[in-house]
């Protein structure tokens, strides 16, 4: 409340300046109007010094230029406040969601360990508390690595190890290790096409983008989730069509959901753990291997489809693929 508060705030400031600026303007015209019109019916009463000064037309366009200098500038900071608003607001939520998940694995490892030392437990129930232990401090390593890598992908401290590879093959060993990471049925995805084509590639950014592809799959899926993935290329691009049965993305969501922090704010969304971050950081991964990411829905309850697009090896810019592969 406090912030929808201060966001009024500013935008009544901000209007406030502007009708000041053209209430100036006004009076500036006003009185270059006003002594033109006085000059007409005195100036030959006048010395010629005092008409010169009063006609001068200089004064005049500074003022209307340093007005209207005066105007943009504060509509530049107004712009410039409300995009700190906004982030400030994603980043209160990514703060908010961050800590939710970092407590809620933290309060099961407590738990864990409050039974295990005051009560008498079972040796395989302790076998089962450990394992569970276990999961819960892997998740919590994730949650700071992934936090950790993001930070550096976007200082480019990020290393990388780019090398020219089979696109088919490639992509369909990361997938199968996505549906072994992720205990997925073998029939939960579908791998179809064809791409005889070559890519530069990072095989372990890569395998982040088809990770986080599968976890929103599967955390936006009512039902068992069902992924299809079609692989094509032609002459410049390789193609990845990764379409699941979730519960699909409002249409003016296409493009927030690759924004730092967002998360889709509609009812009919299920209360999904996380931060805001995976579908940032799989564009910013394509965009670093030179692609661009996009996200098309048939509507509710019809799924959502990813489409990859990634420059074939060969056809990219030979200065960027050196850039890549760290040739001279």
């Amino acid at each position: 409340m406090k912030k929808k508060h201060s966001l009024f705030y500013h935008i009544v400031i901000f209007v406030l300046a502007q009708l000041a600026w053209l209430a100036l303007l006004g009076l500036w015209i006003y009185w270059y109007v006003y002594n033109n019109i006085v000059f007409e019916k005195v100036g030959d009463q006048v010395s010629p010094q005092v008409s010169y000064d009063i006609t001068n037309v200089v004064p005049f366009v500074v003022g209307l230029v340093l007005l209207s200098g005066l105007s943009f500038t504060t509509s530049l900071i107004f712009r410039h406040l409300s995009i700190q608003l906004r982030l400030a607001k994603l980043y209160d939520n990514f703060i908010s969601n961050v800590t939710h998940e970092l407590k809620s694995p933290l309060s099961s490892i407590q738990l864990y360990l409050e039974t295990l030392t005051e009560r008498n437990v079972p040796p395989d129930k302790q076998k089962e508390f450990i394992g569970l232990m276990t999961t819960d401090v892997n998740r919590l390593n994730n949650l700071i690595n992934s936090i950790l890598e993001i930070s550096a992908l976007e200082q480019k401290k990020l290393s990388h190890d780019y090398q020219v590879q089979d696109a088919e093959s490639t992509i369909k060993n990361l997938l199968m290790d996505s549906v072994g990471q992720f205990r997925l049925p073998d029939d939960a995805i579908n791998i179809s096409g064809s791409a005889p084509c070559e890519i530069v590639t990072d095989a372990k950014t890569m395998k982040i983008v088809l990770d986080n592809l599968v976890d929103n799959a599967i955390k936006y899926s009512l039902e068992s989730v069902k992924i299809d993935v079609k692989l094509s290329c032609n002459l410049k691009k390789f193609i990845i069509e990764f379409s699941d049965n979730g519960i699909g993305i409002p249409p003016g969501e296409f493009k927030k959901v690759f924004n730092k922090f967002h998360r889709i704010q509609n009812n009919n969304v299920p209360n999904v753990k996380g931060t805001g971050l995976g579908l940032y950081w799989t564009k910013e991964i394509i965009r670093n291997h030179g692609g661009k990411i996009s996200v098309l829905s048939e509507g509710e309850d019809k799924g959502t489809k990813f489409t990859i697009e990634l420059p074939v090896y060969g056809a990219s810019k030979k200065r960027f693929v050196n850039k890549l592969l760290k040739r001279k």
